[in-house]
């Protein structure tokens, strides 16, 4: 063990009389809590309508959290439906096992439909979220750190997190700290948030640029913390199917910057084909 380390909290389960309060759904609520503050305050500052944001979450939150429970079984299937595992896992998601490009996806698609039903423009909505995404994974990762779920491989660094002997993997048992790769995800996912809202005022990024923007280094981050992480997972081309998926996210985001690098300016909330000034009249009594 090394000198310095840090430990994993004893429990991460807690009972209000019959009530079971989870460390993990408690990081995940959180986190969603701080990025639907921080979208919704972007968004209104831009001159968004306040309460389009929590409109918005009553879709986008369920359908995130299907969505990344859809991609956390589908590129680690082996660990539900391989012989002697039991299939009926992939519902207790209070167990952990959220893919954060799921949640992402999911979400988007829910806002997207009540963008369409609200007659709002998808990209300021998109730029406002773009940051609001990373600290809401920021905050979320924390999560793992309690169920001792997201560590990489053994090692002696100072910052090493102790895992307990019921949450080794097998066949390192014998080691009792590891690289702690939810700490690594957290601080890069704080970090792509500021450098989303740094990049979107000084670049003058519109909202869907600014979301590429966020999905590449997002994409980033992650491709690099899962060539630390130790957990089963499908390869293809010797690759980790979770860093396959980080590639073409990236190439994706990259791409999409590349082709859109002359649109520039802020973000309107009128949507196209609107007429401004009635735009504008409907807007006066919110900005009151």
């Amino acid at each position: 063990m090394p000198v310095a380390s840090f430990p994993s909290p004893s429990r991460s389960l807690w009972h209000i009389g019959p009530v079971p309060v989870r460390a993990y759904a408690i990081c995940v609520v959180l986190g969603i809590v701080l990025g639907l503050w921080v979208a919704s305050r972007r968004y209104q500052r831009i001159g968004g309508r306040p309460g389009v944001i929590l409109d918005m979450a009553i879709l986008a939150i369920p359908a995130g959290l299907l969505g990344a429970r859809l991609y956390s079984v589908l590129t680690s299937y082996g660990q539900y439906f391989a012989p002697g595992r039991d299939w009926a896992g992939i519902f207790r998601i209070w167990d952990g096992g959220l893919g954060i490009p799921g949640a992402v996806a999911g979400g988007a698609f829910g806002a997207w439909v009540i963008c369409r039903r609200q007659q709002a423009r998808l990209a300021p909505v998109a730029g406002a979220a773009a940051p609001a995404l990373a600290f809401a994974q920021a905050f979320g990762r924390w999560g793992n750190w309690f169920d001792q779920q997201l560590y990489g491989r053994p090692t002696t660094l100072p910052w090493a997190v102790e895992i307990s002997p019921e949450h080794r993997l097998a066949g390192y048992l014998s080691f009792a700290t590891f690289q702690p790769t939810f700490l690594y995800e957290s601080l890069w996912d704080a970090l792509v948030g500021v450098a989303v809202i740094v990049a979107a005022r000084r670049l003058l990024l519109t909202g869907d640029r600014a979301f590429a923007l966020y999905a590449g280094l997002y994409a980033f981050g992650r491709f690099w913390t899962q060539q630390l992480e130790i957990n089963y997972s499908p390869h293809v081309l010797g690759l980790r199917i979770d860093q396959v998926v980080m590639l073409l996210i990236l190439a994706c985001a990259v791409a999409y910057l590349y082709l859109s690098r002359h649109e520039r300016g802020p973000d309107s909330v009128i949507p196209a084909g609107r007429d401004v000034r009635a735009a504008g009249a409907a807007a006066e009594p919110a900005a009151g």
